[in-house]
C-alpha cells in the first residue's frame, strides 16, 4: 500500500502510474473491505482491507490492477435502522461510482441486509448474516480512452430541436432492417436503419429511456417479469449492459460510445433519461445492493425513526441535500457529458432532486445552483420532468433557467380540444383561450425569470401513458397483463371521438381516428416551443390500451415496423409537418409574441380571429362554446413566412371565413388538411381574404400567406 495523500482521491476508480486507487465514501463504517474477484468468478474473493480514511472517504491504491478487473465493497460498522445506520459486511456491494457492472442481480433472501424469507419479506430490522457475493453483480475497472474521431460534439439550437423519445430495445427489436443479432441493442439503435428513419422523418434529438444500470423490482421478479422502462437505478455511471451485443463490461462502455459517435456522424442529438430521485433498492424492506448498506443516512431521506420518506411512488428518496449525494449526481452527470459524449438529460421526477429541509421544493436549491453555474453541465440540455407524487409536486413553469420542461397543461389541452367532448355535441371545456395559450409557448408558465417557449417541451403521448394511437381508440385502460388487475396507470384519456358526425360504419370510424392523430401530431409539431414526438407515434404504434407498460418487454412495447398503408400515409403526414416546421421560423420563435393574446387587438406576430373572420374579443375568448379559432402568424419576410392555423374543433362540418391580411400578402394558400389521409393528395389553391370555406368536423387546416 502507498502513503496516504493530503486529500482523499476522486470517488470511485483513478488509474495513475502509482496504480488503481479505490475510493468510497462512508461515513458512518468502522472499517472498509476491498474485494477483488476473477474475471467471471462468482465465489473466489480476495479482500483488501482499505487502510486510510480522510473526510469520510475510505481508500486504497492496488498496483497490480488493470482494467477488466471485478470488485466491490463490503462495509463495516453499526447497524441501528433506528439512526439510519444499516451497515452489514455480509453483503457485497456495488461501487456508488461503479463504472461498468458484471453479472445480474439474483432475487434470494441473501442480498436483503435484513433478515427475509422465501417470500422475501422479514422484520427490517433484523440484520442478516448470509453472504450475498454470488448473486449481486460486481463493479469493473474499466478504460475510459476511446477514438471519438474529429466529430466529438453535437449541438441543435433549441430553436431547431426536435426530440424523439424512444426505448434502445424497443426501438429496434423488430425491426426488418436491422441485423437480427444487433436488435434490441446499443449498436442497432446506430445501424444505417434506423438512423436513416430518424433522419428522413426530420427528428434532430433521440431521448433514450433510462440506459444507466438497473434492476427489477421485487414484486416482478417474483411473477417473473421484469422492469422494462427502466426506472430503477443501480448504477449511475454504468451503460445498462443487457442492452448491449457485446458481453464483456469493456465492450458495453465501447459500444455505448461508438452508438453516441454514429448518431453524432449523421447530426442527432442524445439525451438521457436520468433517473436520480431513487433507486433500485427501494424502501428499508428492498435489497441492500450498493448505497443502503455503504451509508444509509447519507444516501436517502429518512425520518427520525430511520424510514425511508418517500416522494417518488418507489420507496424512496435519494437526499440531494446532503452534499456527497448531490456531488454524485453531479458526478455522474458530468460523466456521462465528458466521457460519453451525450448532450443532455431528461430529469425524472424533478422536483424529488429540489426538495429543500422542510421537503418543499426549492427553484434554488443547491443541486439547480450547480447545474446553472457548472462549466459542463449549463452548456448541455437539461428537461425536468416538474413533478412527484409528494405533497405539491406539481411544479410546471417553476424550475429555474437553464432549464426546459415536460409541458402536462399542453398535453391536456390539445387532448381535450381535438378528442375532449364531442361525442356529448358539446363543449364544456376552457374555450379557445387555453388553445392560443399552448400554441404560442405558455407564456403564462415560462413568462418569468427571462425564460421563454424553448422552455416548453410540448407533447401529447410519452412512453408513460397511451400511445397516439391508442389515444383515439380506447377509452379506458387495458392493463391487465402487468398482473395488477388493471390497478395500475391512471386512466388519462379522453379520447370519444366517436361522436364526430358523419359514417358510422367502421371504416367512417377508423377514418375519424386516423383524422384525429394527424390533428394531435400537427399540433405538436407546429406549437412554439420545442416538440416531442413519443417514438412509434408516427407509424401509429398501439399497446393495445395499456398505459402503464413498463413491466412489458414483448411485443407489447416493441416498435412493429410492418406497416400498412395508413401507417405508411401518417409517416408521410408527420415528415411533412416537421419540414413545414423547419421551413417557417415563426414556428420556432425564441421570444413570447402576441402580448394582447386576450383582446386580440393589436398588430403583433400573431393575430387572432373567430369563425367568421373577426378579430376576437374578450367575449369570444371566454366562451366554452367556442370551437373555432384561426391563427395568423406573421413572419419577417412579407409573403413568405407568414401562415394561418384553422383549428375547427367542432363535431360537424363548419363554414369558415378567412380572416383579413392587411399588408402581409394577397391570398391563403392551403398546404395541408387533416382531413388529408396524405399531404399533398390533393389540389391546394389559393383564396383570398373574407372567402368563406367549408371545414370539415375536427380538421386543421394550414395556409401559407402568399
Amino acid at each position: 500500500m502507498l502513503p496516504a495523500p493530503d486529500l482523499p482521491p476522486p470517488l470511485g476508480v483513478t488509474r495513475s502510474e502509482e496504480g488503481t486507487t479505490f475510493a468510497v465514501y462512508a461515513s458512518s463504517a468502522d472499517h472498509v473491505d476491498l474485494c477483488l474477484f476473477d474475471d467471471g468468478d462468482r465465489q473466489g474473493e480476495t479482500r483488501h482491507p482499505m487502510a486510510h480514511r480522510m473526510h469520510g472517504v475510505w481508500f486504497a491504491t492496488l498496483p497490480w490492477v488493470r482494467p477488466g478487473q471485478r470488485y466491490g465493497f463490503r462495509v463495516h460498522g453499526p447497524w441501528r435502522p433506528e439512526a439510519g445506520q444499516r451497515h452489514n459486511p455480509a453483503k457485497l456491494l456495488v461501487d456508488p461510482y461503479a463504472k461498468a457492472l458484471d453479472g445480474t442481480l439474483q432475487r434470494v433472501p441473501a442480498v436483503y441486509g435484513h433478515a427475509v424469507g422465501t417470500d422475501l419479506n422479514g422484520p427490517p430490522d433484523l440484520r442478516d448474516e448470509r453472504d450475498s457475493a454470488p448473486f449481486v453483480p460486481r463493479s469493473v475497472v474499466i478504460d475510459d480512452a476511446f477514438d471519438w474521431g474529429e466529430r466529438t460534439k453535437r449541438r441543435v439550437p433549441w430553436t431547431r430541436t426536435v426530440i424523439y423519445e424512444t426505448h434502445v430495445k424497443g426501438a429496434t427489436m423488430r425491426h426488418p432492417g436491422v441485423p437480427e443479432e444487433l436488435r434490441g441493442t446499443y449498436a442497432g439503435l446506430a445501424h444505417p436503419a434506423f438512423v436513416e428513419h430518424l433522419l428522413r422523418l426530420g427528428v434532430t434529438t433521440l431521448e433514450l429511456l433510462p440506459v444507466q444500470a438497473f434492476a427489477s423490482e421485487q414484486h416482478l421478479a417474483l411473477t417473473g417479469r421484469s422492469n422494462y422502462w427502466g426506472y430503477s437505478t443501480l448504477g449511475f455511471f454504468a451503460p445498462h449492459a443487457p442492452y448491449a451485443h457485446a458481453t464483456d463490461p469493456q465492450g458495453v462502455v465501447d459500444e455505448f460510445k461508438t452508438m453516441v459517435r454514429t448518431l453524432h456522424e449523421h447530426g442527432l442529438e442524445v439525451l438521457l433519461d436520468v433517473v436520480y430521485n431513487h433507486t433500485a433498492e427501494q424502501s428499508q424492506r428492498g435489497p441492500m445492493l450498493s448505497w443502503r448498506g455503504v451509508d444509509c443516512g447519507t444516501y436517502y431521506r429518512l425520518d427520525e425513526r430511520g424510514n425511508d420518506i418517500d416522494v417518488t411512488g418507489c420507496g424512496n428518496t435519494f437526499d440531494l441535500r446532503n452534499p456527497m449525494t448531490c456531488g454524485l449526481v453531479l458526478d455522474s452527470l458530468r460523466y456521462w457529458v465528458e466521457e460519453f459524449h451525450v448532450d443532455g438529460f431528461r430529469f425524472d421526477l424533478a422536483v424529488a432532486l429540489a426538495r429543500g429541509r422542510g421537503d418543499d421544493y426549492n427553484p434554488n436549491h443547491p443541486f439547480h445552483v450547480a447545474l446553472r453555474t457548472d462549466p459542463v453541465l449549463s452548456r448541455v440540455k437539461l428537461i425536468a420532468e416538474p413533478w412527484d407524487v409528494g405533497i405539491h409536486g406539481w411544479r410546471t413553469g417553476q424550475f429555474p433557467p437553464p432549464f426546459a420542461e415536460w409541458n402536462d397543461r399542453f398535453r391536456d389541452t390539445v387532448r381535450t380540444f381535438w378528442l375532449g367532448d364531442l361525442a356529448a355535441h358539446e363543449y364544456t371545456g376552457h374555450g379557445v383561450r387555453e388553445l392560443a395559450t399552448r400554441m404560442t409557448g405558455s407564456q403564462d408558465l415560462f413568462g418569468r425569470d427571462d425564460r421563454g417557449p424553448l422552455a416548453s417541451v410540448n407533447f401529447v403521448a410519452a412512453h408513460d401513458g397511451f400511445t397516439l394511437a391508442d389515444l383515439t381508440a380506447y377509452n379506458w385502460k387495458h392493463n391487465e397483463a402487468n398482473g395488477e388487475d388493471n390497478r395500475d396507470g391512471t386512466n388519462d384519456n379522453r379520447s370519444y371521438n366517436h361522436g364526430v358526425e358523419g359514417p358510422t360504419d367502421r371504416s367512417g370510424i377508423l377514418a375519424a381516428r386516423r383524422r384525429s392523430m394527424r390533428n394531435l401530431i400537427a399540433t405538436t409539431i407546429l406549437a412554439m416551443g420545442v416538440p416531442m414526438l413519443n417514438g412509434g407515434d408516427e407509424i401509429g404504434r398501439t399497446q393495445h390500451g395499456n398505459n402503464n407498460a413498463y413491466c412489458q418487454d414483448n411485443e407489447i412495447s416493441w416498435l412493429d415496423w410492418d406497416l400498412a398503408d395508413w401507417q405508411e400515409d401518417l409517416l408521410a403526414t408527420t415528415r411533412y409537418l416537421l419540414e413545414l416546421r423547419r421551413e417557417h421560423r415563426v414556428f420556432r420563435q425564441s421570444a413570447f409574441v402576441s402580448p394582447e393574446l386576450h383582446l386580440g387587438d393589436g398588430r403583433g406576430d400573431v393575430q387572432w380571429f373567430g369563425r367568421q373572420g373577426k378579430p376576437m374579443d374578450r367575449a369570444a375568448w371566454d366562451d366554452p362554446a367556442c370551437r373555432v379559432l384561426q391563427m395568423q402568424t406573421i413572419g419577417e419576410d412579407v409573403g413568405g413566412d407568414s401562415l394561418l392555423l384553422v383549428f375547427q374543433g367542432k363535431n360537424r362540418p363548419e363554414t369558415v371565413t378567412l380572416p383579413p391580411l392587411d399588408d402581409f400578402g394577397h391570398a391563403y394558400e392551403l398546404l395541408w388538411d387533416s382531413s388529408w389521409e396524405r399531404p399533398n393528395a390533393h389540389s391546394t389553391g389559393r383564396f383570398r381574404a373574407g372567402e368563406t370555406r367549408r371545414v370539415s368536423a375536427a380538421t386543421l387546416q394550414v395556409y401559407l400567406i402568399v
